[in-house]
Protein backbone atom coordinates (compact mmCIF):
# COMPACT_ATOMS: atom_id res chain seq x y z
CA UNK A 1 0.00 0.00 0.00
CA UNK A 2 1.32 3.47 -1.08
CA UNK A 3 1.43 6.23 1.61
CA UNK A 4 2.11 9.69 1.43
CA UNK A 5 4.09 11.78 3.63
CA UNK A 6 1.78 13.34 6.46
CA UNK A 7 3.24 17.21 5.59
CA UNK A 8 4.40 16.58 2.12
CA UNK A 9 1.25 15.14 0.19
CA UNK A 10 2.71 14.20 -2.87
CA UNK A 11 6.16 12.34 -1.54
CA UNK A 12 5.94 8.96 -0.71
CA UNK A 13 6.45 8.11 2.62
CA UNK A 14 9.39 6.72 3.79
CA UNK A 15 9.14 6.49 7.50
CA UNK A 16 6.37 5.12 9.91
CA UNK A 17 5.73 5.98 13.76
CA UNK A 18 3.67 3.65 15.27
CA UNK A 19 2.90 5.78 17.87
CA UNK A 20 1.66 8.59 16.51
CA UNK A 21 0.57 6.88 13.24
CA UNK A 22 2.19 9.82 11.04
CA UNK A 23 4.35 8.75 7.76
CA UNK A 24 7.62 10.66 7.23
CA UNK A 25 9.27 11.29 3.90
CA UNK A 26 12.94 11.75 3.33
CA UNK A 27 12.61 15.70 3.88
CA UNK A 28 11.15 15.15 7.00
CA UNK A 29 13.81 12.78 8.47
CA UNK A 30 17.46 13.80 7.14
CA UNK A 31 19.05 12.48 9.81
CA UNK A 32 17.91 9.11 10.00
CA UNK A 33 20.31 6.66 9.05
CA UNK A 34 19.10 4.53 6.29
CA UNK A 35 22.11 2.32 6.48
CA UNK A 36 21.18 1.19 9.17
CA UNK A 37 16.96 1.51 9.23
CA UNK A 38 17.33 3.45 12.10
CA UNK A 39 15.12 6.51 13.45
CA UNK A 40 13.47 8.61 15.68
CA UNK A 41 10.25 9.80 15.56
CA UNK A 42 9.95 13.83 15.70
CA UNK A 43 7.13 14.09 17.59
CA UNK A 44 7.39 11.08 20.36
CA UNK A 45 11.03 10.16 20.15
CA UNK A 46 9.91 6.53 19.69
CA UNK A 47 11.95 4.31 16.93
CA UNK A 48 10.06 4.22 13.46
CA UNK A 49 9.33 1.38 11.09
CA UNK A 50 11.42 2.33 7.92
CA UNK A 51 9.28 1.75 4.80
CA UNK A 52 12.31 1.79 2.40
CA UNK A 53 11.18 2.37 -1.28
CA UNK A 54 7.82 0.78 -1.20
CA UNK A 55 5.79 4.04 -1.77
CA UNK A 56 7.37 5.12 -4.79
CA UNK A 57 7.75 1.84 -6.76
CA UNK A 58 7.40 1.71 -10.23
CA UNK A 59 4.40 -1.01 -10.40
CA UNK A 60 6.23 -4.52 -12.19
CA UNK A 61 3.23 -3.91 -14.83
CA UNK A 62 4.79 -0.57 -16.22
CA UNK A 63 8.52 -2.11 -16.01
CA UNK A 64 7.79 -4.87 -18.76
CA UNK A 65 10.43 -3.33 -21.30
CA UNK A 66 13.20 -3.20 -18.48
CA UNK A 67 12.91 -7.04 -17.43
CA UNK A 68 13.08 -8.36 -21.19
CA UNK A 69 16.38 -5.69 -21.27
CA UNK A 70 17.25 -7.23 -18.02
CA UNK A 71 19.85 -10.51 -19.54
CA UNK A 72 21.57 -8.14 -21.79
CA UNK A 73 23.19 -6.37 -19.37
CA UNK A 74 27.21 -6.71 -19.48
CA UNK A 75 27.67 -9.42 -16.48
CA UNK A 76 24.59 -11.58 -17.04
CA UNK A 77 25.25 -12.11 -20.80
CA UNK A 78 28.53 -12.84 -19.67
CA UNK A 79 27.40 -15.80 -17.59
CA UNK A 80 25.04 -16.81 -20.13
CA UNK A 81 28.02 -17.19 -22.86
CA UNK A 82 30.01 -18.72 -20.29
CA UNK A 83 27.64 -21.23 -19.59
CA UNK A 84 25.91 -21.89 -22.97
CA UNK A 85 29.18 -21.41 -24.89
CA UNK A 86 31.82 -24.07 -23.05
CA UNK A 87 30.23 -27.20 -23.07
CA UNK A 88 29.99 -27.19 -26.39
CA UNK A 89 34.03 -27.50 -26.58
CA UNK A 90 34.13 -30.14 -23.40
CA UNK A 91 34.97 -33.06 -24.46
CA UNK A 92 32.16 -35.84 -24.58
CA UNK A 93 33.49 -38.01 -21.35
CA UNK A 94 32.76 -37.88 -18.00
CA UNK A 95 34.85 -34.78 -17.55
CA UNK A 96 32.27 -32.76 -19.81
CA UNK A 97 29.65 -33.85 -18.12
CA UNK A 98 31.24 -32.23 -15.16
CA UNK A 99 31.71 -29.30 -16.60
CA UNK A 100 28.19 -29.37 -17.67
CA UNK A 101 26.67 -29.74 -14.25
CA UNK A 102 29.19 -27.28 -12.93
CA UNK A 103 28.24 -24.52 -15.35
CA UNK A 104 24.26 -25.37 -14.83
CA UNK A 105 24.92 -25.47 -11.31
CA UNK A 106 26.29 -21.44 -11.70
CA UNK A 107 23.52 -20.58 -13.81
CA UNK A 108 21.11 -21.55 -11.52
CA UNK A 109 22.94 -19.69 -8.40
CA UNK A 110 23.42 -16.48 -11.00
CA UNK A 111 19.23 -16.60 -11.45
CA UNK A 112 18.53 -17.25 -7.62
CA UNK A 113 20.87 -14.15 -6.59
CA UNK A 114 19.05 -12.09 -9.43
CA UNK A 115 15.50 -12.73 -6.86
CA UNK A 116 17.67 -11.54 -3.81
CA UNK A 117 19.46 -8.57 -5.55
CA UNK A 118 16.41 -7.49 -7.16
CA UNK A 119 14.19 -7.76 -4.27
CA UNK A 120 16.89 -5.76 -1.98
CA UNK A 121 16.51 -2.86 -4.66
CA UNK A 122 19.38 -3.37 -7.08
CA UNK A 123 17.96 -3.01 -10.83
CA UNK A 124 21.16 -3.55 -12.29
CA UNK A 125 22.24 -7.14 -12.50
CA UNK A 126 24.52 -8.77 -10.21
CA UNK A 127 28.07 -9.19 -11.33
CA UNK A 128 29.71 -12.38 -12.96
CA UNK A 129 31.59 -13.72 -9.67
CA UNK A 130 28.18 -14.25 -7.90
CA UNK A 131 27.87 -17.21 -10.31
CA UNK A 132 30.96 -19.00 -10.01
CA UNK A 133 32.45 -17.94 -6.13
CA UNK A 134 31.22 -18.17 -2.65
CA UNK A 135 28.34 -19.98 -1.43
CA UNK A 136 25.16 -20.38 -1.90
CA UNK A 137 25.29 -23.54 -5.11
CA UNK A 138 23.26 -25.80 -2.53
CA UNK A 139 20.08 -23.46 -3.76
CA UNK A 140 19.64 -25.79 -6.94
CA UNK A 141 19.55 -28.94 -4.75
CA UNK A 142 17.16 -27.33 -2.54
CA UNK A 143 14.81 -26.55 -5.41
CA UNK A 144 14.84 -30.23 -6.30
CA UNK A 145 13.82 -30.81 -3.15
CA UNK A 146 11.11 -28.58 -3.66
CA UNK A 147 10.05 -30.32 -6.88
CA UNK A 148 10.27 -34.00 -5.07
CA UNK A 149 8.09 -32.78 -1.97
CA UNK A 150 5.68 -31.37 -4.22
CA UNK A 151 5.38 -34.61 -6.34
CA UNK A 152 4.94 -36.44 -3.62
CA UNK A 153 1.93 -33.73 -2.13
CA UNK A 154 0.48 -34.43 -5.36
CA UNK A 155 1.05 -38.35 -5.32
CA UNK A 156 -0.49 -38.70 -1.81
CA UNK A 157 -3.61 -36.95 -2.52
CA UNK A 158 -4.08 -38.84 -5.27
CA UNK A 159 -3.96 -41.69 -2.98
CA UNK A 160 -5.74 -40.47 -0.37
CA UNK A 161 -8.58 -38.73 -2.68
CA UNK A 162 -8.27 -40.22 -5.67
CA UNK A 163 -8.62 -38.40 -9.08
CA UNK A 164 -10.50 -34.84 -7.99
CA UNK A 165 -8.33 -33.93 -4.73
CA UNK A 166 -5.03 -35.05 -7.16
CA UNK A 167 -6.19 -32.27 -9.64
CA UNK A 168 -6.95 -30.05 -6.94
CA UNK A 169 -3.59 -30.17 -5.29
CA UNK A 170 -1.80 -30.11 -9.02
CA UNK A 171 -3.89 -26.51 -9.32
CA UNK A 172 -2.08 -25.54 -6.66
CA UNK A 173 1.21 -26.47 -6.31
CA UNK A 174 1.15 -25.23 -10.20
CA UNK A 175 -0.03 -21.64 -9.08
CA UNK A 176 2.35 -21.34 -6.30
CA UNK A 177 5.41 -22.06 -8.06
CA UNK A 178 6.43 -18.70 -8.24
CA UNK A 179 5.50 -18.02 -4.53
CA UNK A 180 7.49 -21.19 -3.53
CA UNK A 181 10.64 -19.94 -5.42
CA UNK A 182 10.57 -16.43 -4.02
CA UNK A 183 10.00 -17.86 -0.57
CA UNK A 184 13.29 -20.21 -1.26
CA UNK A 185 14.88 -17.80 -2.80
CA UNK A 186 14.78 -15.79 0.10
CA UNK A 187 14.84 -17.96 3.20
CA UNK A 188 16.85 -21.10 1.63
CA UNK A 189 14.44 -23.65 3.23
CA UNK A 190 12.54 -26.48 1.96
CA UNK A 191 10.15 -26.34 4.71
CA UNK A 192 9.28 -22.52 3.93
CA UNK A 193 9.21 -23.13 0.48
CA UNK A 194 6.60 -26.02 0.03
CA UNK A 195 4.67 -25.03 3.23
CA UNK A 196 1.19 -24.75 1.82
CA UNK A 197 0.36 -21.70 4.75
CA UNK A 198 3.28 -19.76 3.45
CA UNK A 199 2.35 -19.85 -0.26
CA UNK A 200 -1.11 -18.85 0.81
CA UNK A 201 0.05 -16.06 3.13
CA UNK A 202 2.77 -14.49 -0.02
CA UNK A 203 -0.07 -14.70 -2.63
CA UNK A 204 -2.84 -13.28 -0.76
CA UNK A 205 -1.02 -10.68 0.37
CA UNK A 206 0.58 -9.47 -2.90
CA UNK A 207 -3.21 -10.06 -3.95
CA UNK A 208 -4.17 -10.00 -7.71
CA UNK A 209 -0.88 -8.69 -9.10
CA UNK A 210 0.60 -12.12 -8.32
CA UNK A 211 -2.18 -13.86 -10.48
CA UNK A 212 -1.37 -11.20 -13.29
CA UNK A 213 2.56 -11.70 -12.38
CA UNK A 214 1.33 -15.27 -13.00
CA UNK A 215 -0.26 -14.83 -16.69
CA UNK A 216 3.12 -13.26 -17.39
CA UNK A 217 5.03 -16.29 -16.68
CA UNK A 218 2.73 -18.54 -18.37
CA UNK A 219 3.43 -16.11 -21.51
CA UNK A 220 7.01 -16.37 -20.92
CA UNK A 221 7.55 -19.71 -20.41
CA UNK A 222 5.05 -20.76 -23.91
CA UNK A 223 7.38 -17.94 -25.51
CA UNK A 224 10.62 -19.60 -24.58
CA UNK A 225 9.24 -22.94 -25.59
CA UNK A 226 8.51 -22.03 -28.59
CA UNK A 227 11.51 -20.48 -29.72
CA UNK A 228 13.54 -23.15 -28.86
CA UNK A 229 11.26 -25.55 -30.99
CA UNK A 230 11.66 -23.53 -33.61
CA UNK A 231 15.36 -22.99 -33.25
CA UNK A 232 15.70 -27.19 -33.10
CA UNK A 233 13.60 -26.99 -36.53
CA UNK A 234 15.37 -24.19 -38.51
CA UNK A 235 18.76 -24.31 -37.85
CA UNK A 236 21.33 -27.20 -37.45
CA UNK A 237 22.31 -28.86 -34.62
CA UNK A 238 25.65 -27.37 -34.13
CA UNK A 239 23.54 -24.02 -34.17
CA UNK A 240 20.17 -24.35 -32.81
CA UNK A 241 21.76 -26.26 -29.46
CA UNK A 242 23.65 -23.16 -28.23
CA UNK A 243 20.88 -20.76 -29.78
CA UNK A 244 18.44 -22.79 -27.58
CA UNK A 245 20.61 -22.57 -24.30
CA UNK A 246 20.52 -18.92 -24.99
CA UNK A 247 16.92 -18.08 -25.18
CA UNK A 248 16.34 -20.99 -22.18
CA UNK A 249 18.74 -18.74 -20.18
CA UNK A 250 17.96 -15.23 -20.96
CA UNK A 251 13.74 -16.03 -20.39
CA UNK A 252 14.75 -17.49 -17.08
CA UNK A 253 16.59 -14.55 -16.15
CA UNK A 254 13.71 -12.52 -17.09
CA UNK A 255 11.43 -14.24 -15.09
CA UNK A 256 13.59 -14.44 -12.06
CA UNK A 257 14.13 -10.78 -12.68
CA UNK A 258 10.57 -10.27 -12.48
CA UNK A 259 9.84 -12.25 -9.08
CA UNK A 260 12.68 -10.28 -7.58
CA UNK A 261 10.74 -7.19 -8.16
CA UNK A 262 7.45 -8.65 -7.10
CA UNK A 263 9.44 -8.96 -3.75
CA UNK A 264 10.63 -5.80 -4.08
CA UNK A 265 7.30 -4.11 -4.78
CA UNK A 266 4.97 -5.63 -2.15
CA UNK A 267 8.12 -5.53 0.35
CA UNK A 268 6.20 -3.62 3.03
CA UNK A 269 2.71 -5.84 2.62
CA UNK A 270 5.65 -8.99 3.12
CA UNK A 271 7.43 -7.22 5.99
CA UNK A 272 10.62 -6.36 4.71
CA UNK A 273 11.87 -2.65 4.07
CA UNK A 274 14.35 -2.78 1.00
CA UNK A 275 15.34 0.64 -1.10
CA UNK A 276 16.70 1.14 -4.26
CA UNK A 277 20.41 1.00 -3.95
CA UNK A 278 22.54 3.74 -5.91
CA UNK A 279 25.57 5.64 -4.87
CA UNK A 280 24.83 6.89 -1.79
CA UNK A 281 28.37 7.91 -0.30
CA UNK A 282 28.93 11.29 1.20
CA UNK A 283 24.80 11.76 1.72
CA UNK A 284 24.89 10.27 5.22
CA UNK A 285 27.13 12.90 6.21
CA UNK A 286 24.53 15.60 5.03
CA UNK A 287 21.58 13.56 6.59
CA UNK A 288 23.14 13.79 9.92
CA UNK A 289 23.56 17.69 9.30
CA UNK A 290 22.01 19.53 12.29
CA UNK A 291 20.78 22.14 10.03
CA UNK A 292 18.61 19.97 8.04
CA UNK A 293 17.35 18.22 11.05
CA UNK A 294 16.15 21.73 12.59
CA UNK A 295 14.97 23.05 9.26
CA UNK A 296 12.54 19.75 9.01
CA UNK A 297 11.43 20.37 12.60
CA UNK A 298 10.18 24.05 11.56
CA UNK A 299 8.74 23.04 8.82
CA UNK A 300 6.50 20.05 10.13
CA UNK A 301 5.67 22.61 13.59
CA UNK A 302 4.46 25.27 10.76
CA UNK A 303 2.56 22.86 9.21
CA UNK A 304 0.91 21.48 12.22
CA UNK A 305 0.39 25.10 13.32
CA UNK A 306 2.57 25.35 16.22
CA UNK A 307 3.66 28.67 15.31
CA UNK A 308 4.75 29.88 18.95
CA UNK A 309 7.26 26.17 19.07
CA UNK A 310 8.57 27.51 15.74
CA UNK A 311 9.13 31.42 17.46
CA UNK A 312 10.91 30.05 20.19
CA UNK A 313 13.08 27.61 18.10
CA UNK A 314 14.41 30.42 15.98
CA UNK A 315 15.18 32.92 18.76
CA UNK A 316 16.85 29.75 20.50
CA UNK A 317 18.94 29.52 17.33
CA UNK A 318 19.55 33.03 17.04
CA UNK A 319 20.93 33.11 20.95
CA UNK A 320 23.67 30.26 19.51
CA UNK A 321 24.43 32.26 16.50
CA UNK A 322 23.53 35.86 16.43
CA UNK A 323 24.16 36.47 13.15
CA UNK A 324 23.18 33.60 11.20
CA UNK A 325 21.62 35.10 7.82
CA UNK A 326 19.28 31.87 7.35
CA UNK A 327 17.57 32.21 11.03
CA UNK A 328 17.02 35.88 10.76
CA UNK A 329 15.41 35.31 7.68
CA UNK A 330 13.03 32.53 8.77
CA UNK A 331 12.42 34.58 11.73
CA UNK A 332 11.27 37.88 10.11
CA UNK A 333 8.80 36.10 7.62
CA UNK A 334 6.84 34.47 10.98
CA UNK A 335 6.84 37.86 12.65
CA UNK A 336 5.47 39.80 9.47
CA UNK A 337 3.08 36.78 8.96
CA UNK A 338 2.42 36.82 12.44
CA UNK A 339 2.18 40.37 12.93
CA UNK A 340 3.96 40.32 15.87
CA UNK A 341 5.44 43.85 16.50
CA UNK A 342 6.29 43.13 19.77
CA UNK A 343 9.09 40.86 18.69
CA UNK A 344 10.09 42.32 15.47
CA UNK A 345 10.96 45.75 17.98
CA UNK A 346 13.63 43.13 19.54
CA UNK A 347 14.87 41.91 16.68
CA UNK A 348 14.27 44.38 14.61
CA UNK A 349 18.12 45.89 14.37
CA UNK A 350 19.57 42.30 12.88
CA UNK A 351 16.27 42.38 10.71
CA UNK A 352 16.22 45.46 8.77
CA UNK A 353 20.47 44.90 8.60
CA UNK A 354 19.60 41.29 6.80
CA UNK A 355 17.18 43.00 4.56
CA UNK A 356 19.40 45.52 3.40
CA UNK A 357 22.26 43.50 2.86
CA UNK A 358 19.30 41.85 0.86
CA UNK A 359 18.49 44.87 -1.09
CA UNK A 360 15.18 44.59 -0.08
CA UNK A 361 13.12 47.69 -0.05
CA UNK A 362 10.11 46.27 -0.01
CA UNK A 363 10.37 44.34 2.91
CA UNK A 364 11.98 47.33 4.74
CA UNK A 365 9.49 49.41 4.47
CA UNK A 366 6.95 46.74 5.93
CA UNK A 367 9.10 46.53 8.91
CA UNK A 368 9.12 50.37 9.52
CA UNK A 369 5.66 50.14 9.11
CA UNK A 370 4.94 47.83 11.35
CA UNK A 371 7.09 49.29 14.09
CA UNK A 372 5.71 52.55 13.64
CA UNK A 373 2.58 51.52 14.39
CA UNK A 374 3.63 50.19 17.90
CA UNK A 375 5.31 52.81 18.49
CA UNK A 376 4.20 56.52 16.58
CA UNK A 377 7.45 58.35 16.16
CA UNK A 378 9.85 55.26 16.25
CA UNK A 379 13.84 56.14 15.13
CA UNK A 380 16.64 53.62 14.38
CA UNK A 381 18.85 54.19 17.38
CA UNK A 382 21.87 52.50 14.77
CA UNK A 383 22.93 55.49 12.59
CA UNK A 384 25.39 52.90 10.20
CA UNK A 385 21.92 50.72 9.83
CA UNK A 386 20.16 54.12 9.45
CA UNK A 387 22.13 54.97 6.43
CA UNK A 388 21.88 51.61 5.12
CA UNK A 389 18.39 51.14 4.80
CA UNK A 390 17.61 54.93 3.77
CA UNK A 391 20.34 53.67 1.01
CA UNK A 392 18.68 51.23 0.09
CA UNK A 393 15.24 53.14 -0.23
CA UNK A 394 16.60 56.01 -2.24
CA UNK A 395 18.18 53.38 -5.04
CA UNK A 396 14.17 52.11 -4.69
CA UNK A 397 12.72 55.28 -5.29
CA UNK A 398 11.08 55.51 -1.57
CA UNK A 399 12.96 58.65 -1.17
CA UNK A 400 10.01 59.87 1.35
CA UNK A 401 10.78 57.33 3.64
CA UNK A 402 14.50 57.44 3.07
CA UNK A 403 14.34 61.05 4.16
CA UNK A 404 12.18 59.82 7.28
CA UNK A 405 15.13 57.81 8.27
CA UNK A 406 17.63 60.05 8.08
CA UNK A 407 15.58 63.07 9.89
CA UNK A 408 17.49 65.37 12.52
CA UNK A 409 20.71 62.49 11.75
CA UNK A 410 23.01 65.90 13.20
CA UNK A 411 20.98 65.62 16.68
CA UNK A 412 20.69 62.17 17.33
CA UNK A 413 24.16 61.34 16.39
CA UNK A 414 26.32 64.24 16.69
CA UNK A 415 29.40 62.18 16.88
CA UNK A 416 29.43 59.28 14.63
CA UNK A 417 31.33 59.03 11.40
CA UNK A 418 28.12 58.02 9.71
CA UNK A 419 26.82 61.95 9.47
CA UNK A 420 28.57 62.97 6.21
CA UNK A 421 27.29 60.06 4.57
CA UNK A 422 23.97 60.43 5.75
CA UNK A 423 23.50 63.98 4.56
CA UNK A 424 25.48 63.35 1.38
CA UNK A 425 22.29 60.85 0.84
CA UNK A 426 19.92 63.35 1.98
CA UNK A 427 21.11 65.85 -0.30
CA UNK A 428 20.77 62.94 -3.34
CA UNK A 429 17.82 62.06 -2.37
CA UNK A 430 15.99 65.81 -2.23
CA UNK A 431 18.26 66.70 -5.66
CA UNK A 432 17.98 63.59 -7.65
CA UNK A 433 14.43 62.25 -6.50
CA UNK A 434 12.53 65.40 -5.49
CA UNK A 435 14.24 68.25 -7.43
CA UNK A 436 14.23 70.52 -3.91
CA UNK A 437 18.05 71.91 -5.02
CA UNK A 438 18.06 74.67 -2.44
CA UNK A 439 17.08 72.26 0.61
CA UNK A 440 20.27 69.80 -1.07
CA UNK A 441 22.81 72.55 -1.16
CA UNK A 442 21.82 73.23 2.28
CA UNK A 443 22.49 69.90 3.31
CA UNK A 444 26.04 69.76 1.34
CA UNK A 445 27.12 73.22 2.63
CA UNK A 446 26.28 71.48 6.20
CA UNK A 447 28.60 68.76 5.44
CA UNK A 448 31.55 71.01 4.22
CA UNK A 449 31.45 72.85 7.64
CA UNK A 450 30.37 70.50 9.44
CA UNK A 451 32.78 67.07 8.55
CA UNK A 452 35.59 68.77 7.58
CA UNK A 453 37.92 65.83 8.84
CA UNK A 454 35.48 63.13 6.94
CA UNK A 455 36.79 61.79 3.70
CA UNK A 456 33.49 62.57 1.91
CA UNK A 457 34.63 66.60 2.55
CA UNK A 458 37.03 66.94 -0.12
CA UNK A 459 34.25 65.57 -2.78
CA UNK A 460 31.50 68.30 -1.46
CA UNK A 461 33.00 71.18 -3.51
CA UNK A 462 31.80 68.93 -6.68
CA UNK A 463 28.61 68.05 -5.45
CA UNK A 464 27.94 71.70 -4.98
CA UNK A 465 29.10 72.38 -8.39
CA UNK A 466 26.67 69.74 -9.74
CA UNK A 467 23.78 71.28 -7.78
CA UNK A 468 24.04 74.74 -8.69
CA UNK A 469 23.73 73.56 -12.34
CA UNK A 470 20.65 71.47 -11.18
CA UNK A 471 22.39 68.02 -12.65
CA UNK A 472 22.74 64.81 -10.79
CA UNK A 473 24.70 64.65 -7.63
CA UNK A 474 27.23 61.85 -8.74
CA UNK A 475 29.71 63.01 -7.12
CA UNK A 476 33.42 63.32 -8.97
CA UNK A 477 34.72 60.93 -12.59
CA UNK A 478 36.85 58.51 -12.20
CA UNK A 479 40.25 59.62 -14.01
CA UNK A 480 42.18 56.69 -16.01
CA UNK A 481 44.96 59.04 -17.50
CA UNK A 482 48.24 58.02 -17.37
CA UNK A 483 49.44 61.92 -17.52
CA UNK A 484 47.30 62.80 -14.60
CA UNK A 485 48.91 59.42 -12.28
CA UNK A 486 52.32 60.67 -13.46
CA UNK A 487 51.60 64.39 -12.31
Amino acid sequence: MKHDCHYHPGDPAKWHCGECQIHYCARCMPDADTRQRRALCPGCSKAMRYLGAATEIVPFWNRIGSFFRYPFHTDPLIVIAICTLVPLFAPANLIGLIVWLVLALALFKYTYAVINHTAEGHLTPPSVSVAFTGSGFNVVILQLLVFIVMGGLVASAAMLGGPLLMLLALAFVVLALPASIMILAMERSVTAAVNPMNLAVLMSRIGTPYFLLYGYLILLTLASGVAQDFAHNHFPFWFSQPLSGFLNSTFTLILFNMLGYLLFQYQEELGFASDIQGDTDGMDMHQRDRSTRFDADIDMNLKDGNYDRVQSMLKEALKRNREDPLRIGQLHQLLVARNDATELYQYHPRILGWLADRNDNAGIARVLAMLEEAEPGFKLDDPELSVRCARCLYQRGQYKLALKLLQDFHKRFPDSEELAPAYLLVAQTLANGLNQWEKATAFLTFIQKRCANHPLHEQVPVFLEQAEKRELLKGPKASFSLADQGR
